[in-house]
């Protein structure tokens, strides 16, 4: 798995980008699926809003990044 991702994730692609989006879920407490379902982006929005980030629902460097800051254990596990 590549954390932060290198490229933005708009639907997983891969293996590596399905578990770049479980690792966004398990920092966001969603439910890990894989997937850039609805509940993802709408959370994924509210961190970039918070973040003062473009606001896109979508999974990039500076997002992963945020969770980061917010989250650190949560990522690591």
């Amino acid at each position: 798995m590549t954390w932060p991702p290198e490229r933005v994730i708009i639907a997983p692609a891969n293996d590596s980008e399905r578990e770049s989006v479980r690792t966004a879920q398990r920092a966001l407490l969603l439910d890990e699926t894989g997937e850039m379902d609805d509940a993802t982006k709408a959370h994924l929005r509210a961190l970039q809003q918070y973040s003062k980030l473009p606001v896109t629902g979508v999974l990039d460097r500076a997002t992963a990044e945020a969770l980061d800051r917010l989250r650190p254990p949560s990522l690591r596990e």
